[in-house]
């Protein structure tokens, strides 16, 4: 039986401010049976990443780090509140002292683990205040912690869902009566106690997770465009609004990297057939995009993709033998240990080509490992642009005047590793 629920997800532009607070107050304010996942306050995950750095280092920088973010937050708290803020202010210093004391401990070894550890209060501060800010305008509310709901394993930063040790914790707290939970997205908690995240941008991932355990009949994502694009508004101005997709072509634009929405939000919508609706808060009458099960096939527009700061690693054997299986599942392995995400790849029968994310903090460790075995050369600073449904025009629109290094088609889509 259904659960007849709707879930909300709200990204940190949509709490910016008191302004914006008073904004998602009113596309909530009718709603009685609503699950509500926050993410953290607008660039405070960017704040509290370079806090984890300074502490994992023991740099100086940490205190006045730390003081910035809980100015930042204490400030934020009496803009939106004016006056009777009291209880929520009480509520917010419990959460900044947690974090003094975790930031004045010694940190280990494993710093994916600090990084979870750290990085989860910009959450917890954000659905602390939001819930406080609701029961200042009088909306009664729930604040849940998502971390005795969501049980994932112990593969921090990236953490997957145990869905069979989730469904009846997931069901106790949100399945039971009506009203208004607010929860946080992006974090759970592994079997072991120790604080999890879901990826970075990883609310959506969220959101979808509790509709799949409590068979919501919908997810919305309030975000600061109309609705998915066929292009990144900031990086393209011929950006149009797409009106509906289905299951298979959202998981293909988030697998290859489209930011609207977490790649792996949409799987367990799909196993459930859980329509989700990505609109804008600043226009929530407008219809947006709705992502659902079709039994046509979509006509779309080429929808343009681009993935920045990447890094190409051309590997070759040093006994100038054939790139074969034995290598390929080798270096695969590598990747995978030292969590390099590959976004494409190019072998010949001597060489292998990879792209990877530029940001692999592991990056150094991983090309001395490969150079025990293989000829490693790399390129930086490179753009990974990959066109759905491509034409000569979009092909020439993105590639013209630039160096391809790389160039995949198949049927619908084109990808092309570029050097500008």
């Amino acid at each position: 039986m259904k659960i007849i629920k709707q879930i909300y997800k709200f990204g940190g532009a949509s709490i910016k401010n008191a302004e914006a607070l008073i904004n998602v107050v009113k596309i909530i304010e009718n709603e009685k049976d609503l699950i509500i996942v926050i993410s953290a306050i607008d660039k405070t995950t960017n704040e509290l990443e370079k806090l984890v750095n300074a502490y994992f280092k023991d740099c100086d920088s940490k205190n006045v780090l730390l003081n910035n973010i809980c100015d930042f937050h204490t400030n934020y708290l009496k803009g939106a509140f004016i006056d009777n803020y009291d209880e929520a202010l009480s509520k917010l210093n419990i959460l900044l002292s947690e974090l003094r004391n975790k930031i004045n401990s010694q940190p280990t070894n494993d710093y994916d683990l600090e990084y979870d550890a750290i990085v989860s209060y910009g959450e917890l501060f954000s659905s602390s205040i939001f819930s406080e800010f609701l029961k200042h305008k009088g909306i009664s509310n729930s604040l849940i912690d998502a971390r005795q709901a969501l049980i994932t394993d112990s593969n921090h930063r990236d953490a997957k869902i145990n869905w069979q040790n989730s469904s009846e914790p997931v069901k106790n707290i949100f399945g039971t009566g009506t009203g208004i939970f607010i929860t946080q997205g992006f974090i759970g908690r592994a079997s072991n106690g120790e604080v999890t995240t879901l990826g970075r941008e990883g609310s959506d991932y969220s959101a979808s997770a509790l509709a799949y355990l409590l068979n919501a009949n919908s997810v919305t994502i309030w975000k600061d465009v109309p609705g998915i694009m066929n292009a990144d508004p900031d990086w393209c101005s011929f950006a149009e609004k797409l009106d509906v997709l289905s299951y298979l072509e959202a998981i293909e634009l988030a697998f290859f990297g489209a930011k609207i929405i977490h790649p792996k939000t949409i799987k367990p919508l799909e196993n459930k057939d859980i329509p989700m609706y990505v609109k804008s808060f600043k226009n929530p009458d407008e219809t947006g995009t709705i992502i659902k099960k079709l039994d046509y096939k979509l006509k779309l527009i080429p929808v343009y993709i681009l993935k920045t700061n990447q890094i190409l690693i051309s590997i070759s054997p040093k006994d100038f033998s054939f790139i074969v299986e034995e290598n390929i599942s080798k270096i695969f392995g590598l990747f995978a240990q030292y969590k390099a995400k590959v976004n494409i790849t190019q072998n010949s029968a001597v060489s292998f080509s990879a792209s990877i994310d530029g940001d692999n903090r592991y990056f150094k460790a991983l090309i001395g490992e490969l150079q025990k075995e293989f000829y490693v050369k790399y390129n930086t600073n490179l753009e990974l642009v990959t066109i759905r449904y491509y034409t000569d025009d979009a092909v020439h629109k993105m590639t013209n005047g630039k160096k391809i290094l790389i160039e995949q088609k198949s049927r619908s889509t084109a990808r092309f590793l570029l050097q500008c």
